[in-house]
């Protein structure tokens, strides 16, 4: 990056991935391994996004899977619409994608980054039980306030990073162009101020306050709870979500305000390295709601059975099993069908020569030779 910061701006840096890097290795390998997360990652949020799709139709649904399937969609986002600007990036070693990109893509990361932060810290005052679902008591979950929760956290996390739009520019450098972040010297006092109270609210707070609920909570739940199987299950689950956000965005959120409170520009590679794991946080999410989220789990198990009902219509004795239950139950419906559909299909003359064996008792009145029962009582 061997480009001089100007006389008249208080911070320079790159947007959209470093630039004018030298050496043919970086400009293959961060491509491929920026597309390999997004593909792998994209993938998986698919499936929950369609799992939990398809727990609300079947009125298994509730607060917290819809601030999960929420987080989902930010994390789909992030990987089909900004991974791919830095793997270009990275490719043309220039900026190539126009004056608009240039001013919104780093704002636009920063929302989703910033909400997915928020919704995760949504999620303690969310309903982690399931009711069952009746006409008298409506829906498992409270839409409302869900609704209005997201708009709320959208709304904060659009407003947040305007000064990554406001200070992106493109800088023309030779036939090429060059997409960077310079702040004025005339706002670089209230920007100083803004940039210490930026992530600590977007992401230090929020970040420290649901690892420190969810910590309470599971102890709680393990120790005090009558029942502590399937809440402390879940509390787990988003524990490991709220850590595993904490520590892959640190190197984000530490370079970049490094960077904007004016010192000196950390290593090349650390850089690169805290952008591959934002883009590995988006995709490590959804691993982890399939691994050890027991609702998720089942609906991997019921989209399994369906797709391979629907590729075995050839074969009209094998019928589709039931999916409402858990997997165990899906499996031992399939079981119990296949052995009932074989019973009525074999043999029908042998089992009935053995139903006119088994019944030998012969009435009193249709009895050939009484006699024979009359002689046997004497």
């Amino acid at each position: 990056m061997d480009i001089d910061r100007p006389a008249n701006v208080s911070f320079f840096d790159f947007v959209g991935g470093a630039q004018l890097l030298q050496g043919e290795d970086t400009r293959t390998v961060m491509p491929v391994l920026l597309i390999g997360i997004c593909v792998s990652g994209a993938v998986c949020n698919l499936l929950v996004l369609l799992i939990f799709i398809r727990d609300f139709r079947n009125g298994r649904g509730s607060e917290v899977k819809a601030l999960l399937a929420s987080l989902a969609s930010t994390d789909l986002v992030i990987l089909l619409l900004c991974a791919p600007v830095r793997a270009v990036t990275y490719y043309r070693q220039t900026w190539t994608l126009g004056s608009f990109a240039c001013r919104t893509t780093d704002w636009f990361q920063h929302s989703c980054v910033v909400a997915k932060t928020l919704i995760l810290a949504a999620t303690t005052k969310a309903k982690h039980t399931l009711i069952p679902c009746t006409a008298a008591s409506g829906p498992l979950y409270s839409p409302t306030w869900v609704h209005g929760a997201l708009a709320f956290i959208w709304i904060v996390s659009m407003m947040f990073p305007i000064p990554q739009m406001l200070f992106a520019s493109l800088l023309s450098r030779g036939s090429d162009f060059v997409c960077v972040s310079e702040m004025p010297l005339c706002a670089s006092d209230f920007m100083s101020l803004f940039y210490k109270i930026y992530p600590t609210v977007t992401f230090v707070a929020p970040v420290i306050f649901t690892i420190a609920y969810y910590t309470k909570t599971l102890y709680t739940a393990v120790n005090h709870a009558p029942s502590p199987q399937h809440q402390s299950k879940v509390v787990l689950v988003l524990l490991c979500l709220s850590g595993a956000l904490g520590l892959m965005l640190l190197p984000e959120w530490g370079t970049f305000t490094w960077i904007r409170l004016g010192y000196n520009k950390p290593p090349v590679g650390l850089m690169m390295f805290a952008q591959v794991l934002l883009y590995a946080c988006s995709s490590l999410s959804p691993v982890i709601l399939m691994t050890m989220y027991d609702d998720v789990r089942q609906g991997l198990v019921a989209l399994w059975f369906i797709t391979t009902c629907r590729s075995n219509k050839r074969v009209p004795a094998i019928r589709c099993p039931q999916t409402e239950g858990n997997g165990a139950e899906v499996g031992a419906n399939a079981v119990g069908n296949a052995v009932s559909q074989m019973k009525e299909a074999a043999f029908p003359d042998v089992e009935h020569f053995w139903t006119g064996r088994r019944n030998t008792h012969v009435e009193d009145e249709h009895d050939p030779v009484p006699w024979e029962k009359e002689e046997k009582m004497l």
